[in-house]
């Protein structure tokens, strides 16, 4: 298997056979199309282009609560508790991090991956900040934040338990 049969598109691909392939406009028309197409694929299904989807829509979370207890998870594969920042301000849980690029620069390659910095944040409210606590285990982050009924104000830095 070649390298070119690994990616999902090719710039040379048509999905139908071409008729009057010899007309300027018609030729001009269907690269606009194929650029739109290139830049805003996979748009109807979400709020955000792929392109915007890697930096604003990772990592991603999943909210439960119950009366008891408010808990965060966020999927954070290759990463290690050391690549992660949690922190508590104003109502708003922050997650931020880096995800560095594994390869050395040599030679072609595709990646569908998320590198770079990151960060997501949470707005939450009635949770004592105090008793916050965060583990990171298999490359899932869990913070377990317990219920209050008065919410604090000011910033509090949670460390990351290992298991």
């Amino acid at each position: 298997m070649g390298f070119r049969d690994l990616i999902p598109w090719s710039r040379n691909q048509e999905l139908a056979p071409v008729r009057d392939s010899f007309d300027p406009f018609l030729t001009l028309h269907r690269e606009m199309n194929r650029l739109f197409d290139d830049v805003f694929r996979g748009f109807a299904g979400s709020n955000l282009s792929p392109m915007m989807e890697g930096r604003f829509g990772w990592p991603k979370v999943e909210l439960s609560e119950t009366d008891k207890m408010l808990t965060v998870t966020a999927e954070l594969p290759g990463l290690t508790e050391k690549d992660v920042e949690v922190e508590i301000a104003n109502g708003v849980l922050t997650l931020r991090g880096e995800k560095k690029a594994e390869r050395n620069g040599e030679g072609r390659y595709f990646t569908e991956r998320y590198y770079g910095a990151f960060e997501r944040q949470i707005p939450i409210e009635d949770v004592e900040e105090d008793k916050a606590e965060a583990s990171f285990k298999n490359g899932v982050l869990t913070v377990s934040l317990p219920r209050s009924d008065k919410p604090r104000e000011g910033v509090r830095r949670i460390a990351i338990n290992t298991h």
